[in-house]
């Protein structure tokens, strides 16, 4: 017989899916919610990537200066796209299997839901007994007063709508009963949480493709019109059009820095940014004052501009070996310490006979230290110094090689002052000008101002975003607490309570309830006595018993 067995079992074949049950099986499996929440995770993993490694969209010095530092391994970081992540074939891989499996598994549990809400309850079950929750409450016969069994069960379905269940009563038949069921609203939560998720990464998409971002170093008097030339660095979504720009424009009229004056652990630290400024949403709009302040953008037609930085700009004069102004205008420093001791950088293409370079720093409050050199001791401009070296030689802009504006390479270039030659250093207090050594020309410390950095982002998706997060929110309030239970009142006679057949003669009867909770409901015993104190108040003359 075992061999028999083995022999037909050997005989039989299991039947190939072939390419279209394959694909089913691949469908399947990508809707189904285990992998959506795999996905999920996954998404939030492969981001981690973009926390540790410069990104190109945010700062492609930052990941340039560690392709320098790290040649062999920053090749390869760079060939599997982790300076890129947010933009890279897995990640948009991963992003977009995810929207596929969220949208397959919503859309069947929407259609089934909606066939449910619109099926009846269940039938009544024969046994309430064999329910968690359960109980009966005495009714006298007809014949002595009670009411019918049709009359009781439609009363006690209006009692079950107004607790928020929805009803069917069934009168006929020897045990009239009403089933009855709530918390269709926990699956509604559950699916506009769901949607809501398909939402946000739509929206998501959305900004990335339309959306844009960049940076801008605006000093005191200057204006920034919206276009594509005026930014200092610029990162456009994948999908960005010039013609999308909105042509409004920002001048910084004045920055003011407050600085903690009281405090003796924090003295001289900066406790309040404020930048006025004055914009128009459109060219040949009217005018409007504003302020700008940290974590308090100004919005001007769906942008929004955030304070980000700041820092001094000494204005500086240099003339060349003919006496020409070859460069005149404020400079960028950048701050090097809570003092604002700042990195300066100034290069002079233009002079003549020979181009002219300076790097120092500037010093908002000079103070010579113990050791003789210049420090700065407070970061208020009490009072102003430049402290520069200078160099001539060709400053390698002609050949149209990118530079760094705040990097001056001296290896090229012949050193004119420094504390190494006897000329020294250039000490510029404000007000002051320098003759530069060999007939080379002059540089002058006309005045100061301050600059701002802004960061100016354009997010279509951002309001949506907003909204499908809070939608998400509630929908998950409503699918962890709304309850979803069932619960059936029958009208038996009393010798034929539980699914029994005989009667015991007398007329009496019993109402007889249960509940049921789909899933776990710490609340259920609570339903359970309030439907019993419903019943028993309803009828209140006819309680002889509690069973």
């Amino acid at each position: 017989m075992v061999e028999k067995n083995a022999a037909k079992n050997a005989d039989v074949s299991v039947p190939a899916l072939g390419p279209l049950g394959m694909l089913r099986w691949a469908w399947t499996q990508l809707t189904s919610m285990r992998t959506a929440l795999f996905l999920l995770l996954l998404l939030a993993v492969a981001a981690v990537p973009g926390s540790l490694f410069p990104q190109r969209s945010v700062n492609p010095e930052q990941v340039n200066q560690y392709l320098a530092n790290n040649p062999g391994a920053g090749e390869w970081l760079d060939r599997f796209q982790l300076f890129d992540v947010y933009s890279s074939v897995w990640f948009s891989a991963i992003y977009l299997l995810l929207f596929i499996s969220l949208i397959g598994c919503v859309i069947p549990r929407a259609r089934k839901h909606a066939k449910a809400l619109r099926t009846p309850p269940p039938r009544t079950p024969a046994r309430l007994s064999r329910l968690p929750e359960h109980g009966t409450v005495p009714l006298p016969a007809e014949h002595d007063g009670g009411p019918s069994g049709a009359a009781v069960v439609q009363r006690a379905a209006e009692l079950l709508r107004k607790r928020g269940y929805r009803v069917e009563a069934r009168p006929e038949g020897p045990a009239p009963s009403v089933a009855a069921e709530r918390g269709y609203l926990r699956e509604i939560g559950n699916l506009v949480f769901h949607v809501s998720l398909i939402g946000v990464l739509g929206s998501v998409a959305v900004g990335g493709m339309f959306g844009y971002g960049g940076q801008r170093l605006l000093v005191e008097g200057e204006s920034f019109v919206n276009t594509l030339v005026s930014y200092d660095s610029f990162s456009p979504g994948t999908n960005f059009s010039e013609e999308s720009l909105v042509p409004f424009s920002i001048r910084l009229d004045r920055f003011e820095v407050e600085f903690d004056r009281e405090s003796k652990t924090h003295f001289g630290q900066p406790i309040d940014f404020t930048a006025s400024v004055t914009t128009t949403d459109t060219p040949g709009a009217e005018a409007q004052q504003k302020q700008l302040k940290v974590n308090h953008p100004v919005r001007i037609g769906g942008t929004a501009v955030y304070l980000v930085g700041n820092g001094y700009a000494p204005v500086v004069t240099v003339r060349d070996g003919n006496g020409d102004i070859a460069f005149q205008g404020p400079v960028i420093g950048v701050p090097q310490d809570a003092a604002y001791t700042s990195l300066v950088v100034i290069k002079v293409p233009d002079a003549r006979p020979d181009q002219l370079g300076f790097v120092g720093f500037f010093l908002p409050t000079a103070v010579i230290g113990e050791d003789g050199v210049s420090f700065s001791a407070d970061p208020s401009a009490t009072i102003p110094q430049l402290n520069l070296n200078s160099y001539y030689g060709d400053l390698g802009l002609d050949a149209g090689d990118p530079q760094n504006v705040y990097v001056l390479d001296p290896s090229t270039l012949t050193e004119l002052n420094s504390r190494n030659l006897d000329a020294g250093g250039i000490v510029l207090d404000a007000g002051t000008s320098y003759d530069l050594p060999e007939g080379k020309g002059s540089v002058s410390f006309d005045g100061l101002k301050r600059y701002v950095a802004l960061d100016i982002r354009h997010d279509p998706g951002k309001v949506p975003v907003a909204v499908f997060s809070a939608l998400a929110l509630m929908g998950l309030g409503i699918s962890l607490f709304v309850p979803r239970r069932r619960a059936w009142i029958k009208v038996v006679e009393a010798g034929a309570r539980s699914g029994g057949t005989q009667s015991d003669g007398t007329g009496e009867r019993i109402i007889e309830y249960g509940l049921l909770a789909r899933g776990e409901d710490p609340r259920l015993v609570a339903e359970a006595a309030e439907l019993r104190t419903l019943l028993e108040r309803e009828w209140p003359g006819m309680v002889r018993e509690r069973v």
